[in-house]
């Protein structure tokens, strides 16, 4: 019951259709939670130390393992192999902290409201539930993702699908109370409840379910384009929006671009340094610049080649027109006076 409740809950479903680690780190987690309750602590650590590889919030599940296995010299050491295994990768990625996760904002008022739904529902699910398994269940769902939550107050690193494994507590609590349920409304009221979640779950499975839309990007690029225009995304990362539409961008001049995304084997290709960047900007061939920008209101990269980008932007050029598409907008830059 409780594995039908998590891959119906639509956050997983939309993870389990990317081509990304979140599934696979979700699959490491619950069959080491599994492996704890069965003392097999060798394989515990082996499957726990593969999701931490797969991504390293994975090892916020020790924290919640810890209520229920304690106690255990096994869980113990088990612990500290996965930490010892974990720790080269951890000294190699605190040096990429910023690079990989500058982009993000402190947690938004949603992300709050989603946690406390998300604790609340826990919570009741509980009462009245069996100890032991609440001694796992809980943990689970609500202290990685209220300890990342926590930790990006100071640094902003938390995302829901970096934590996508916690939805586990909260299916196995959910199952458990229907397993136990008696009376003849509970199956009516779960046929109530899985309305909503058929229609988001068929929305999911269209275009609009998506944070941006890289197709749009391209057309809106083509119409507004010119050959010999020059190209500027802001941040770098939106490079990526390019690869599904290479032909779009084909005739544009990218000034900030080093080294192409497959020569440096990377998304989004090595950009040039800052005075780099700046001085291809301010090249007197450069007259026109389409930039690719991401929506309102999303935070603005700290990184000194993203603000000589925007600022040199602002001080020699005029801003002709915006068009938004989902996720993203395409901006018209050009010389003063030189706008359409």
């Amino acid at each position: 019951m409780a594995g039908v409740g998590y891959a119906v809950l639509p956050p997983v479903q939309m993870y389990a259709q990317e081509g990304r680690s979140y599934a696979l780190v979700a699959a490491a987690v619950v069959w080491a939670t599994y492996l704890m309750l069965r003392e097999r602590w060798v394989a515990y650590a082996v499957v726990l130390v593969l999701g931490c590889w797969l991504h390293e919030f994975a090892v916020l599940a020790l924290p919640a393992h810890a209520f229920a296995a304690w106690r255990s010299r096994g869980w113990r050491l088990a612990a500290g192999a996965v930490m010892a295994a974990l720790l080269p990768l951890a000294l190699v990625s605190a040096r990429q902290a910023q690079q990989q996760l500058g982009w993000l904002g402190r947690p938004s008022w949603q992300d709050w409201a989603a946690y406390g739904i998300l604790a609340a529902a826990s919570l009741l699910l509980a009462r009245g539930a069996a100890r032991e398994l609440v001694r796992v269940a809980l943990p689970l769902a609500l202290l990685p993702p209220g300890l990342l939550l926590a930790v990006s107050l100071v640094h902003p690193w938390y995302v829901d699908r970096y934590v996508l494994y916690a939805l586990a507590g909260f299916a196995l609590l959910a199952g458990a109370r229907l397993a136990t349920a008696r009376g003849w409304w509970v199956w009516p009221l779960v046929g109530v409840l899985l309305v909503p979640v058929g229609l988001w779950s068929a929305w999911l499975r269209t275009p609009e379910s998506r944070k941006d839309d890289a197709r749009a990007v391209a057309a809106a690029v083509r119409e507004l384009a010119r050959p010999g225009d020059a190209v500027l995304f802001l941040p770098s990362r939106r490079r990526e929006w390019l690869l599904s539409s290479p032909e779009a961008y084909g005739s544009l001049r990218d000034l900030a671009l080093s080294r192409t995304p497959a020569a440096s084997r990377s998304l989004q290709g090595v950009e040039r340094t800052p005075e780099e960047i700046r001085a291809a900007l301010l090249d007197p061939a450069v007259d026109r610049v389409v930039a690719l920008l991401d929506p309102v209101g999303q935070p603005l990269d700290g990184y000194p080649a993203e603000a000589v980008k925007r600022q040199t932007l602002v001080s020699h050029f005029d801003l002709c027109s915006v068009t938004d598409v989902r996720g993203a907008r395409v901006a018209l830059f050009a010389r003063p006076g030189n706008c359409p």
